[in-house]
């Protein structure tokens, strides 16, 4: 799979996903109603395949490689430090992802980028992040102070910035700027369940996409990975928005 080439990008109408998590079956849902979507390009805002399903994830987005634009998270950084050997020993879980992206998955996220930036009719120049501009791994939300933001916003030349990790789906005004999140597509932590998403241009619309729960959780113990009853509860028992927020706040930085 080759993906579109990063420079010069403009569009009529952006589809938004952010945090698959290797949930392909969540995944599947949203590409089928984005499908009845007049988009131009589709941008994912990071952790694409640190889940269940790398491999069948990132064989559903074949089909969108000439308008797909991926933006690195902290998950996909993980999995090529790991594979390279830079980071530290990898537990069973760490050990098992790598070997289920194989050599051909791991190449494919050595291509994604740190940002994407679009001009999209009505909404503006938009930066694509994972966590902020300055870090992967940073927790962006609605009660943010706006000293820190102003901070990882520093120097950035952009109307709207749209960031994810925090797999809440949200939208704030500060600095001059709109900061949007479009929720996570694979493992959202929201009170209602659901694949969460968002469309850009001319407006900002925010979706949640309904799929078989059932079948996610059946194809997470299936896949092999030892991390599958934590991934099964995060999935059915997320923790409230509530609890991410000060959790975030708290923490600033989360892996």
């Amino acid at each position: 799979m080759t993906f579109a080439s990063p420079s010069g990008l403009e569009a009529r109408r952006v589809g938004v996903l952010a945090d698959v998590h290797g949930n392909d079956t969540a995944l599947a849902a949203v590409l089928a109603e984005l499908e009845r979507e007049s988009t131009d390009l589709l941008v994912h805002c990071g952790d694409l395949t640190w889940g269940p399903e790398p491999r069948e994830t990132l064989a559903l987005l074949e089909p969108w490689a000439s308008r797909l634009h991926c933006v690195r998270g902290n998950g996909d950084r993980k999995l090529l430090e790991l594979a390279d050997g830079s980071s530290v020993e990898p537990t069973p879980r760490e050990a098992w992802m790598v070997e289920r992206h194989g050599s051909a998955g791991r190449k494919l996220l050595a291509t994604f980028r740190q940002q994407v930036v679009v001009e999209i009719d009505g909404i503006g120049r938009t930066l694509f992040c994972h966590g902020s501009p300055r870090s992967d791994e940073e927790c962006v939300t609605v009660e943010t102070p706006v000293d820190r933001l102003r901070e990882a916003l520093a120097g950035i030349d952009a109307e709207v910035v749209v960031s994810a990790h925090t797999h809440l789906q949200y939208e704030r005004s500060a600095l001059s700027k709109r900061l949007l999140n479009p929720g996570s597509v694979g493992m959202p932590y929201e009170d209602e369940r659901g694949a969460y998403w968002a469309l850009l241009g001319p407006g900002v619309e925010f979706r949640r996409t309904e799929y078989d729960l059932d079948e996610a959780v059946t194809r997470y113990r299936a896949s092999g990975d030892p991390s599958t009853e934590r991934m099964v509860e995060l999935l059915l028992s997320p923790p409230t928005p509530a609890e991410v927020i000060e959790d975030a706040e708290t923490r600033v930085f989360a892996e």
